[in-house]
């Protein structure tokens, strides 16, 4: 019998994030081919995770501090066990998400020449840090120190990578591993049984805060006549009471649904006839994927990065402010512009035809990024 690579896969908790799906999605068929063992930080668990899979908590209990040193003892104490782990269990490949994991695997690559070290970085740098100077200082001082430790780095978007090259001094060899979507026939919107030019039913899943921007689809709607959209938010966060006072103050509180977290995204794209991702900052949008894998025409703010990428092949473009382009899979617009949004969606809500085209683009668009091909780079990335 072949004795299977032992892998670690390290990230802060499996709850329901981006990041966190991606690992999900990959777990069944990474049991096949290795030895997997899942490290997370804290007790926040939202994803099945498969029986042969072994799982490990570095800290059971979730106590959290402001303080810094609190912060500096937690990181040491986090780095302590899992470099003990990774011994211990005779790791072969260690893989970590996320920057704080990332610096943990850079100095268990220091530690252990033994261990080959993958880390993955999940967000555009320069967007998530703008608004933070700290946060931006410590990226850029920490990730050409750390980063550059370890054999490889793979990211889901050709810019982040660019991004990490050009300012934030990262030369390690980097690949891209785009987010995988599983294309089932049977869960496709029938558009055909669908049209209705009276009101548009729009919808939006992601966590609800500054980043995912949600507020700019109800600024749209109020440029429009009550009972055009109504319009469905997937998803919790910290900003869900800011989107009901909005809704009411703009009078449009009857035609916004708050669902919170679900469980069967799917379920609820296909009873509604348009996809908007809103987002002023993304690494790679799987809420938008997976909108395009049940054939559900989209409109995507053209942020860094992904959109771009997964609507138009990542090919340059311009769009006039207050306006939107229509791309080879979905409709694009400029970052928070509410009137190219809701021009875009008065134009989809006007035109059948085109949501019938964007329809059978979007699930061919998404077969490009099936279980089978991105999995196929996953154990490439592991076994060279």
């Amino acid at each position: 019998m072949i004795k299977k690579t032992k892998i670690s896969l390290l990230t802060i908790d499996f709850g329901m994030g981006g990041t966190e799906r991606f690992i999900s999605l990959l777990l069944p068929k990474l049991t096949k081919d290795f030895e997997v063992t899942l490290v997370i930080f804290y007790n926040y668990i939202d994803f099945e995770i498969p029986n042969d899979v072994n799982l490990i908590i570095l800290k059971p209990d979730t106590k959290k501090s402001k303080s810094i040193l609190f912060k500096i003892k937690n990181f040491y104490n986090l780095y302590k066990k899992y470099k003990n782990l990774v011994k211990k269990n005779s790791i072969d490949v260690s893989i970590s998400l996320l920057p704080i994991p990332n610096i943990i695997n850079s100095l268990v690559a220091v530690k252990n020449k033994n261990v080959k070290t993958i880390i993955s970085e999940r967000c555009y740098p320069s967007l998530m840090y703008k608004e933070n100077k700290m946060q931006m200082l410590l990226a850029k001082l920490f990730f050409p120190f750390f980063y550059n430790k370890n054999n490889l780095l793979f990211s889901n978007s050709t810019h982040i990578n660019l991004d990490l090259k050009e300012n934030f001094g990262v030369k390690l060899p980097m690949k891209v591993i785009y987010n995988p979507i599983d294309v089932n026939d049977k869960q496709k919107l029938d558009i055909n049984n669908t049209i209705n030019t009276n009101i548009l039913k729009v919808i939006n899943a992601g966590t609800i805060y500054s980043a995912k921007n949600q507020k700019l689809i109800l600024d749209a709607m109020a440029l429009s006549q009550p009972g055009d959209f109504k319009v469905t938010i997937l998803g919790d966060g910290e900003l869900i009471e800011n989107l009901r006072l909005q809704a009411k103050k703009l009078n449009i509180s009857e035609f916004l649904i708050l669902k919170g977290k679900v469980s069967d995204v799917k379920s609820h794209l296909l009873q509604n006839d348009c996809f908007v991702l809103s987002s002023n900052t993304e690494g790679f949008p799987n809420a938008l994927l997976e909108a395009l894998s049940v054939g559900l025409p989209t409109i995507s703010t053209n942020c860094m990065s992904g959109p771009l990428e997964m609507l138009n092949d990542n090919e340059p473009i311009s769009i006039n402010t207050g306006g939107f382009f229509r791309a080879k899979y979905g409709i694009l617009i400029n970052v928070n512009d509410k009137a190219g949004l809701h021009k875009a969606l008065m134009y989809l809500k006007n035109n059948p035809e085109e949501r019938k085209r964007y329809s059978s683009l979007a699930i061919k668009r998404a077969k490009n990024y099936s279980m089978s091909k991105i999995y196929d780079q996953v154990k490439n990335l592991i076994n060279n």
